[in-house]
């Protein structure tokens, strides 16, 4: 990501360290880290993060082997860390309102808008919706 010149890169667990990513990245460069646990968190968050993917939430259609992270530990999660969590996995529609109150600054949505018949409606109906959250 950085060779090709991209804003920012989002690691997995599994993925590259983040310290690592901060080593070469330029001051600018945003790093967003996977977080299942209020270890893990703070461990990316030490590390250099500029936030957390938390999740999953519900089950995905997108990651099918997801780890669930519940709606309590997300909570858990984001009190543990000063920088900005934001929630993923199985987010829909039907679902998001749900997530009020847990401390998510932000929601990575992906089926939910690719699955749907009208992408512009969708993203427009959870807009409106995460605007209430947020």
């Amino acid at each position: 990501a950085i060779e090709a010149g991209a804003d920012g890169v989002h690691v997995g667990i599994e993925d590259a360290p983040v310290d690592e990513i901060r080593a070469k990245a330029d001051s600018g460069f945003i790093i967003g880290a996977t977080a299942k646990t209020v270890a893990q968190a703070q461990n990316a968050q030490a590390a250099g993060a500029d936030y957390l993917g938390v999740g999953a939430l519900f089950p995905s259609p997108t990651k099918t082997n997801a780890i669930p992270v519940s709606k309590a530990l997300f909570s858990e999660i984001a009190g543990a860390v000063s920088i900005p969590c934001v929630a993923i996995g199985g987010i829909s529609l039907e679902n998001i309102g749900t997530l009020a109150g847990m401390g998510a600054e932000g929601f990575a949505v992906v089926s939910a808008v690719f699955g749907a018949d009208d992408i512009e409606s969708r993203t427009a109906q959870l807009k409106e919706i995460i605007s209430g959250i947020v």
